[in-house]
């Protein structure tokens, strides 16, 4: 499981010309969930996601979370995130999750998150989206959890 996390001033998803969704101040997460994946991954995501310090302190030290800082965020799936591009110069999808096991593990990651009593927002599953943001720093990391893994 992979999650790309941005750190933002502001984001919105729009389907179909309507704004779906929308955050200020927080995290814009995309999430690929990948063949293997169970809720063990979203759970150590999750945790590291509401942890992770990110946000800057009195002194300009990424020192606060998104927890401290009483932020908002909004978690878009995003298969291509388990895109192979090892080979070649188009992408293979083979690691990534079937539908119905990614939507399963995004709407438990949706869960997960909130129950951190952090403002969650998303996108919409399988849903061409438009995503608007404004990245603030910019300030973006890539979390990842492989199936199995410790740790």
């Amino acid at each position: 499981m992979k999650a790309l996390v941005q750190r933002v001033l502001e984001a919105a998803v729009t389907i179909n010309e309507s704004v779906y969704s929308q955050i200020g101040k927080g995290f814009l997460v995309f999430l690929g969930v990948e063949k293997g994946d169970t809720q063990a991954e979203a759970d150590f995501l999750a945790k590291k996601i509401a942890n992770l310090r990110i946000f800057e302190d009195e002194n300009g030290k990424m020192n606060l979370s998104i927890l401290d800082v009483k932020a908002e965020l909004l978690i878009v799936s995003q298969f291509t995130l388990a895109g192979d591009t090892s080979r070649g110069n188009r992408p293979g999808f083979e690691t990534a999750a079937k539908p119905e096991e990614a939507d399963a593990l995004y709407l438990y990651m949706i869960d997960k998150l909130k129950s951190f009593n952090i403002p969650v927002q998303t996108g919409v599953f399988q849903t061409d989206m438009k995503v608007k943001l404004i990245n603030d720093g910019p300030c973006t990391f890539i979390l990842e959890r492989k199936s199995g893994q410790n740790g």
